[in-house]
């Protein structure tokens, strides 16, 4: 079973072969076109290994970014990767697994990413680093319908969903990964959702 995942020059293909658990990589141009290349992800693999990244859209950009760490599927994996925030100031604001047979993907959203990224690569963790948009759910009686049918109707195609642990306004809010950020934000906008951004999640970090 294998899961890819895109950088702007790289794929990075996440293997589970039997017992066998690793990263595998070759160039992105060589990949099929279904391969999931508009996700625009940053790969880096372990303390000073990371690649200087700068988003053309710059960090305003109305996105929230994602961590995807590469885990065996062994007991205590999990544990060891949040502990790894311990005694700092930032704070896991959503978090997803995917996993298989011996290999899972762990999707962190961290309330200051900046200083999350250094925690996970002075740890040595293989991470992906992927925008996804934080949506504040309306108060209808089906906000989850009323999201995709307006995605839907702009031929925006949803690729990961998952609630953030925290409300920066109080109201249940969602992340969402998209093969068409730009779209999927005008389309939101226009249809009057109200988005969340990195600042709002900062207010998180104290202790």
């Amino acid at each position: 079973m294998a899961r890819v995942e895109i950088t702007r020059l790289w794929a990075y293909t996440y293997v589970d072969a039997g017992s066998q658990c690793r990263v595998a990589d070759r160039p992105a141009e060589s990949l099929a076109a279904n391969d999931y290349s508009k996700e625009n992800n940053l790969m880096s693999i372990g303390e000073g290994a990371s690649t200087d990244f700068v988003t053309a859209r710059g960090r305003d950009y109305p996105s929230i970014r994602q961590f995807t760490v590469f885990l065996e599927n062994r007991v205590g994996q999990l544990l060891e990767v949040i502990r790894k925030f311990h005694g700092s100031k930032v704070r896991i604001v959503a978090l997803s697994i995917s996993d298989s047979t011996e290999c899972a993907l762990v999707r962190f959203l961290l309330s200051d990413p900046e200083a999350g990224r250094e925690i996970l690569e002075r740890a040595g963790l293989a991470l992906v680093e992927s925008d996804l948009i934080g949506i504040e759910l309306p108060d209808t009686p089906q906000p989850m319908l009323q999201m995709c049918t307006a995605l839907l109707a702009a031929e925006v195609n949803i690729t990961q969903v998952y609630p953030l642990l925290v409300r920066p306004t109080g109201r249940p809010a969602v992340a969402v990964m998209v093969d068409n950020i730009e779209m999927a934000l005008d389309t939101l906008n226009n249809e009057g959702f109200r988005l969340i951004n990195e600042d709002e999640l900062k207010q998180y970090d104290q202790p």
